[in-house]
């Protein structure tokens, strides 16, 4: 018990960080009157590739980043509750992933900035893994999942959004690999647990012996001994999109689409 609650701490605290580093850097933007946006991912661009890295962090605005801060929280505390041994590695690649398959399929000359791709893809690792493993936990987390960002799904959708400038790609990308890595992972994390009876019908399938002499000793162990039968024949077997317009001025801020 105590061991879970001080996990259940550190989880929560590392969620907290990471979403807190999100605010820090809106807030520099803010204070210091600048924004970052040209580190954002654009697609098939050298200068775009830096977004692969940055993009989660930067956001358009204090409602852009609202949005995608309380489920970032939420589903990262988990995976570093669930999966404390590999969240480090799995956060890692479902980031890199998401931004590097933007940068290759997105829309270009325009910047996708914003941790929904992230979050996307956090989601979609936590609801698939639930289902691959069947284990009470996740199952129910899964559930959670669903009930709580389960409208997520239309945000891969751009016809669903023909006004507003949406990033569906990285939405889409970020699903797309969260659910790669839940199967990639699937090894990893809490696994159903196994009642004593199964135990020993495992145990009892592992028993090598010889069916078919019982009279030359062979150096197995005999068969179970059961009257009244005869064996010797069986076997065992969120987002923004902005535009750079020709007509602003040169110093004008750089066109973004959020994710």
């Amino acid at each position: 018990m105590a061991n879970d609650e001080k996990l259940l701490r550190s989880s929560i605290l590392t969620a907290l960080l990471l979403t807190a580093t999100l605010w820090v850097v809106k807030g520099a933007e803010l204070i210091g009157d600048f924004n970052l946006t040209w580190l954002g991912i654009l697609p098939l661009q050298a200068k775009g590739l830096a977004g692969i890295l940055f993009s989660p962090l930067l956001h358009a605005d204090l409602a852009h980043l609202t949005a995608n801060s309380t489920p970032l929280f939420f589903l990262g505390a988990a995976l570093f509750y669930f999966y404390r041994k590999h969240a480090w590695s799995i956060l890692s690649l479902l980031w890199l992933l998401t931004g590097a398959w933007v940068w290759l399929l997105a829309r270009g000359n325009s910047y996708h900035i914003g941790a929904s791709g992230v979050v996307y893809a956090l989601a979609a690792f936590h609801f698939t893994g639930g289902l691959l493993r069947k284990e009470p936990r996740l199952m129910a987390f899964s559930l959670l999942v669903i009930f709580l960002y389960g409208s997520m799904v239309w945000g891969v959708f751009p016809d669903f959004f023909p006004k507003q400038n949406i990033s569906w790609e990285s939405h889409l990308m970020g699903a797309i690999a969260g659910i790669l890595l839940a199967f990639y992972y699937r090894q990893n994390g809490p696994q159903p647990k196994k009642y004593s009876w199964e135990l020993e019908d495992e145990e009892e399938t592992d028993i090598p012996y010889d069916i078919h002499n019982d009279d030359e000793p062979t150096g197995l162990a005999p068969p179970p001994k059961n009257p009244g039968f005869h064996t010797s024949n069986q076997k065992n077997t969120i987002i923004y999109h902005y535009t750079p317009d020709k007509d602003e001025n040169k110093n004008a801020e750089d066109g973004s689409t959020g994710a």
